[in-house]
């Protein structure tokens, strides 16, 4: 399996720093797809980080195998219990696995890859009639801070941070979010920016709202997807039907059957 993405430190570290344990956002990130739904099924996890998601669904999934490119000894160490699951380092834009599977989730993954259009296509390619395909991606939608402040910023000033000073910065930008998110964003007027997205960021832990920031700033490249481009993902004629959703304004949830 040759690998056209080159490896980023960038991700490794990332998750040797931090873990994630909100199984409620895993949850709405994959739905309208359920753990039960995983029951008994031979699962692909295209991106599986640090392997969060991986001890989600493990329990439930017949077989799992997680794939990525970076971080497979950091998800393999935190998932040892797991009999069910085998770990690949491969790229999952041209990774051929030889078989194909009843659902594969790429979840939070194909907007941070070089291609996003060739990767789900080559995900496509792994799903087996009537499985079912489930990706979570930024949208280009609802997201101009990110665009044009954020993603600007990153390129120019915090590529080569070091990755500890990183964090601390991902800390205070998290903390002085807290006044607004906490005052003006519990206001009833969702026509906002990012209000939904705030009142979801009260939900969280800080430790866990620090992660999120941090990924945004760590990110070694991100490709906002407009709902257009993730339509024509799923009208290629490799899918039966398909359902796109906002999520929290500033993503995409999508889930495609294969024919």
């Amino acid at each position: 399996m040759s690998a056209v993405q080159p490896r980023q430190h960038e991700w490794s570290e990332q998750w040797s720093m931090f873990e994630d344990h909100e199984l409620f956002l895993f949850q709405d990130w994959i739905r309208p797809l359920t753990l039960e739904d995983l029951r008994g099924k031979r699962v692909l996890e295209a991106g599986c980080g640090g392997g969060q998601h991986t001890a989600f669904m493990a329990p439930y999934a017949r077989e799992l195998v997680a794939v990525d490119l970076n971080t497979t000894a950091i998800a393999r160490a935190r998932n040892r219990a797991a009999t069910n699951v085998t770990f690949l380092e491969a790229d999952i834009a041209t990774m051929d696995l030889g078989r194909r599977f009843d659902i594969v989730l790429s979840i939070g993954v194909v907007h941070h890859t070089d291609e996003p259009d060739r990767t789900v296509a080559n995900l496509a390619r792994h799903v087996a009639p009537g499985g079912r395909l489930v990706l979570w991606i930024y949208s280009r939608e609802g997201n101009a801070l990110m665009a044009h402040v954020v993603e600007p910023l990153r390129r120019r000033l915090l590529r080569r941070l070091d990755r500890r000073a990183l964090r601390h910065l991902a800390r205070v930008v998290c903390l002085a979010m807290y006044p607004a998110v906490h005052t003006v964003y519990r206001l009833p007027v969702p026509w906002l920016p990012y209000w939904e997205y705030f009142r979801n960021f009260r939900r969280l832990s800080f430790a866990r709202n620090t992660l999120n920031v941090f990924d945004k700033l760590n990110a070694p490249q991100v490709q906002l997807i407009t709902r257009e481009r993730c339509e024509g993902w799923f009208r290629t004629g490799a899918f039966v039907h398909h359902e796109i959703q906002p999520y929290l304004g500033v993503s995409w949830r999508a889930m495609g059957v294969a024919r």
